[in-house]
């Protein structure tokens, strides 16, 4: 996954949200590279001569699941055929589908609309306006003395109605639980990251505490630019800044790990809790840095679990695949790679893709916004990766051993006759082959989940380990059989 990129086809989510009726969209804010955050559009009064109204830009296509950032990072174009991938060999191709994106760096750039500017009169019209506001200013003077005598007699005719609170809101107790405790307690730990290529082109995204020893986890989209000789630094809640360096990145899972150079003492890594345990309709509470606005948080609850989500950046590099978590807490270009908390403020997932109603926004940008459908990365699959990466930089992906279609289907994961670049579909002594697993076999099950396709597949192979026994249900010349098989490894995304 890379930064914001509507617009432009990437790998299948086929259990994705059904596509909304097109209908006008209210447009996004700026967010241009290596700048400095948005600035809001100058006010303009509603009756103020000249004034226009923003208008709100349609959707004029079917919705994009768009990254969300502000910049594409480096990435390697897909390896064989398109609408086959290799379980035993990185990267699978992205087609040309409905697309998922990711929550993106939110970049900076130029204000989110052109200022307002006051037009001269039209002559012949100078002495009406001058009337005008000298009449309002009257009317506004008398209505506000008129006020002021009223207010004033009935206060020394009968005392003040107004009640004082005892306490100010600087005091007031914040139970555990609220979300204004667990904001409290959170903040301190996430950082907002600044990634920037040799070229000087980058973004904004976030990360969080993940130990003492100065690990920062966040999402491989958001460190890409940075690699191969980019900087990167980390800025704290309380403005101290660190400079930092990539420990490890994984693109299939877009996860990756920094660390901060000569890190505080004080370091207060956030709990990690158990996504496995999430129940729809849990609460939600997101922290990140929406389009450069560091240290927001917003809150909603678990929309669905184990959500089919495929993602790319736009530009024919890798596509990273998830079984997500979908929540309807507001996530913008810029919450990449920050924590989605439970109402304990435990950890349970990675923010890190929303899906866009398309492309469009103030100012003519491209800039795509929350509709309230982001997912994120299970904290338990993102706690394996990370310990992977911190021990040996790269990560490790279990696989079966057989390339499967990546086209859109609700029928399962087909084998293909052939895998990329000429090879076997089904890997000579790989786990598919000891368990009997042909090209033409239609896989429509993994232990209890079902499979609609092959990036459905690939996103749930993901979330187990390497060694782990699974069930697979497949079809094969209309009949159903059922299988256990080891899943194999694979190090590394090449």
């Amino acid at each position: 996954m890379s930064t914001e990129n509507e617009g432009t086809a990437v790998p299948p989510a086929p259990s994705a949200p059904p596509v909304p009726v097109d209908a006008p969209a209210p447009s996004a804010p700026d967010a241009s590279r290596g700048s400095a955050p948005t600035a809001p559009l100058p006010p303009v009064p509603p009756s103020a001569p000249g004034a226009q109204e923003q208008e709100l830009v349609p959707a004029g296509h079917a919705p994009a699941y768009a990254s969300s950032g502000a910049q594409d990072p480096q990435g390697h174009g897909p390896a064989g055929p398109q609408g086959s991938a290799p379980d035993a060999a990185w990267p699978p191709p992205p087609p040309a589908t409905p697309s998922y994106g990711d929550a993106g760096s939110g970049g900076s750039g130029s204000g989110w609309g052109s200022s307002y500017q006051q037009p001269a009169p039209k002559s012949g019209r100078g002495g009406l306006v001058a009337a005008i506001l000298v009449a309002a200013l009257v009317a506004g003077g008398l209505g506000g003395g008129l006020g002021y005598t009223l207010a004033k007699n009935n206060d020394n005719s009968t005392g003040s109605t107004t009640v004082s609170a005892s306490d100010g809101g600087g005091s007031l107790k914040r139970d555990p639980g609220t979300v204004a405790n667990v904001a409290a307690k959170s903040l301190p730990s996430t950082v907002t990251i600044q990634a920037e290529s040799t070229s000087g082109e980058g973004g904004t995204g976030t990360g969080f505490v993940f130990d003492t020893q100065g690990h920062i986890v966040t999402n491989n989209h958001v460190v890409a630019d940075a690699l191969d000789g980019g900087k990167l630094s980390a800025t704290f809640p309380n403005g101290k800044k660190y400079d930092a360096e990539v420990v490890g990145h994984a693109q299939g899972y877009d996860v990756a790990v920094i660390k901060l150079k000569n890190p505080p003492s004080d370091l207060k890594p956030l709990a990690l809790g158990n996504s496995d345990k999430v129940a729809v309709g849990d609460s939600t509470i997101a922290i990140g840095a929406p389009f450069g606005l560091s240290n927001t948080v917003t809150t909603g609850i678990i929309s669905a679990k184990d959500r089919p989500v495929a993602s790319s950046d736009g530009t024919g590099s890798n596509a990273s695949y998830m079984s997500a978590l979908q929540t309807d807490a507001s996530i913008n270009p810029g919450n990449s790679g920050g924590p989605l908390l439970d109402a304990s403020g435990n950890v349970i997932g990675i923010n890190s893709a929303i899906q866009s109603t398309g492309s469009g926004g103030l100012g003519g940008t491209s800039q795509s916004g929350s509709i309230g459908l982001g997912f994120a990365i299970p904290i338990n699959q993102a706690k394996y990766v990370a310990q992977q990466l911190i021990k040996t930089g790269k990560p490790v992906y279990a696989k079966i051993g057989a390339s499967v279609s990546l086209e859109d289907s609700s029928n399962g994961a087909k084998i293909t006759e052939q895998g990329a670049s000429g090879s076997d579909a089904v890997e000579a002594g790989g786990p598919a082959a000891k368990a009997g697993l042909k090209p033409g076999d239609v896989i429509t099950k993994l232990d209890d989940h079902v499979i609609d396709s092959g990036p459905t597949l690939i996103g749930e192979i993901w979330t187990h380990k390497p060694g782990d026994q699974v069930t697979i249900t497949y079809q094969r010349d209309g009949k159903t059989h059922t299988v256990q098989l080891t899943l194999g490894s694979r190090s590394g995304d090449s």
